[in-house]
């Protein structure tokens, strides 16, 4: 390692220059061994490094905190997603995390997130586990070997998996397993959890505060792809929904697949890679992912059948199975990935109630009021429990992640929509003619059909219907769709039961709102007049 940099807390600077066991910016090949050699993990047949992240499959949303602190008191949207603990209680997990890797080999790596160079943020990463490394080469830009020699840390990561802490409510966090955020030492402590997940969206929540608060840019939990007329389009959904499948487009390249910022005039990605879900991949559903997954990716939880193939069937590990890779694995990718302001946004939701139009255009304040709703939908199987659908809201399309009240995104959508006059579409890709169990799921190739319309401004000048509940600007008539399903009532065969339905999704949208809207703290960034222009963007009863 070339340079330390000089903003790291003391503890930390003594550890480096203390352990003479740290190995730094090791290649994917080299951190591949250290792995193999380590009993960590096994190669596919081809040759992708496979590990199992131990007891934790997937995020701990329970165990992530950000210290309360002078910077973080009156800004944070504490909550049950933010949730705070005292310096003190970090201080100490910090000791003793510190302790614990001491005398271990340790893993570091130089990186940095967003593409656009003026706002890059310089990661180091201290990883106990070689291919908690690998992923963060994979997820993270890197930096030339120019680059790194003067380069200068402005945040860190210090990642343990094996970390164990008796009686662990003595020190603030629930169980041996955590995730802390530190803006004033800018450090994140993740300890107890192998899972790899939880160092990028570490990294995620940081740039989700520092971004809009300090910088004036907008975060985003959404994938974008560029044209070649340099149309840059984003897509934002939950899980679930085909942001991915819909953002990887043969004919258009991809800026980045889940996470990114928009400047005064330039998304931008924040990442150097993909971190996709692979439960149930294959080369026809998904040929972009499926073909990245070579020498270099990095595979989490899967299994493999007799022929050591990955068996991306196998759910019995987790459902969450995962692979990351960094973003060249893929062909068709924009150099750099940035793009101008976009001409189409999308909003991506899988209406299991079999309401919503697959396709409609929102106004200003629609888009405003979608966005805080960030609606989809669980439908029976997904989870224990459900056995109808269940109405899914996570403001922003990405709550974990928000530090900041969703109020203050929203307004920084609607200010940069009017600005740049950005088409904003809702667009379906759940279930017509009916609900879960009655209705079908509206095919793929007629949402690529109404997308590729958008893209293709063959929608422009067409007459909309206005949806009756929802207010929605409903497309009547969009080339390779069936006219029948662009107004849902229609694909329906009982109206009275779809009315019944449109109202029952309504009431849960509108009781959603109230608690946004209700808010009185400090942080409630949008006036009141603007925030009743919002809600009469939602539906009405």
């Amino acid at each position: 390692m070339k340079t330390i940099g000089t903003k790291l807390p003391v503890d930390i600077v003594d550890f480096i220059q203390d352990n003479k066991n740290i190995f730094w910016n090791l290649s994917p090949d080299e951190l591949v061994h250290h792995s193999l050699k380590r009993g960590m993990g096994r190669l596919s047949n081809n040759n992708v490094l496979a590990i199992d992240t131990g007891k934790f499959t997937g995020r701990a949303p329970k165990d992530r905190f950000i210290v309360n602190d002078s910077i973080t008191e009156k800004t944070i949207d504490w909550g049950t997603i933010n949730q705070p603990i005292n310096d003190t209680h970090y201080q100490f997990l910090k000791k003793e995390i510190i302790q614990h890797l001491k005398e271990k080999k340790i893993f570091g790596r130089q990186a940095y997130a967003c593409a656009e160079k003026k706002h890059k943020l310089n990661i180091l990463l201290l990883s106990e586990h070689p291919w908690s490394n690998l992923f963060g080469y994979n997820m993270f830009l890197r930096p030339t070997e120019k680059e790194l020699t003067d380069f200068e840390n402005n945040w860190t990561i210090i990642c343990a998996p094996s970390f164990s802490l008796e009686n662990p409510k003595e020190h603030g966090v629930r169980q041996d397993n955590f995730s802390i955020i530190n803006f004033t030492e800018k450090v994140i402590i993740i300890g107890g959890t192998g899972y790899t997940g939880e160092i990028k969206k570490g990294i995620f929540s940081v740039l989700n505060y520092i971004l809009p608060k300090y910088k004036n840019i907008l975060p985003m939990h959404c994938s974008a792809n560029i044209g070649k007329n340099n149309d840059t389009a984003l897509f934002f959904g939950l899980s679930g929904t085909g942001k991915t499948t819909l953002s990887a487009d043969p004919n258009r390249q991809l800026i980045g697949d889940d996470e990114h910022g928009w400047s005064e005039n330039l998304i931008f990605n924040f990442e150097g890679g993909c971190y996709a879900k692979c439960i149930n991949l294959s080369a026809q559903t998904e040929p972009d992912i499926f073909a990245a997954i070579k020498k270099g990716a990095l595979l989490e939880n899967v299994n493999f059948n007799t022929n050591n193939e990955v068996d991306f069937s196998d759910c019995s590990k987790t459902e969450n199975t995962r692979v990351s890779y960094p973003i060249f694995h893929i062909d068709n990718i924009a150099k750099p990935s940035v793009g101008p302001a976009p001409k189409n946004i999308f909003f991506l939701t899988a209406d299991a109630f079999g309401v919503l139009p697959p396709i409609s255009k929102l106004t200003k304040n629609q888009a405003m009021y979608h966005f805080i709703s960030g609606y989809t939908s669980k439908v029976a199987g997904t989870e224990d429990g459900i056995i109808e659908p269940e109405a899914t809201f996570s403001s922003c399309f990405g709550s974990p992640f928000m530090p900041l009240h969703p109020t203050i995104y929203a307004k920084m959508l609607g200010e940069k929509i009017e600005k740049n006059n950005v088409n904003v579409w809702l667009i379906n890709t759940g279930w017509s003619g009916g609900g879960y169990g009655i209705g079908h799921r509206i095919k793929l190739k007629y949402t690529r059909a109404m997308i590729s319309a958008v893209m293709n401004n063959k929608l422009e000048g067409c007459d909309y219907k206005e949806h009756e509940v929802f207010k929605l600007n409903m497309v009547t008539i969009c080339p390779d769709v069936p006219s029948v399903i662009l107004n849902p009532i229609n694909a329906w065969s009982n109206t009275l039961l779809y009315h019944q339905s449109a109202k029952k999704l309504a009431k849960l949208f509108q009781n959603n709102f109230q608690k946004k809207a209700s808010d009185t703290h400090d942080y409630y960034a949008i006036k009141k007049e603007d925030l009743r222009k919002i809600i009469l963007g939602g539906p009405s009863l």
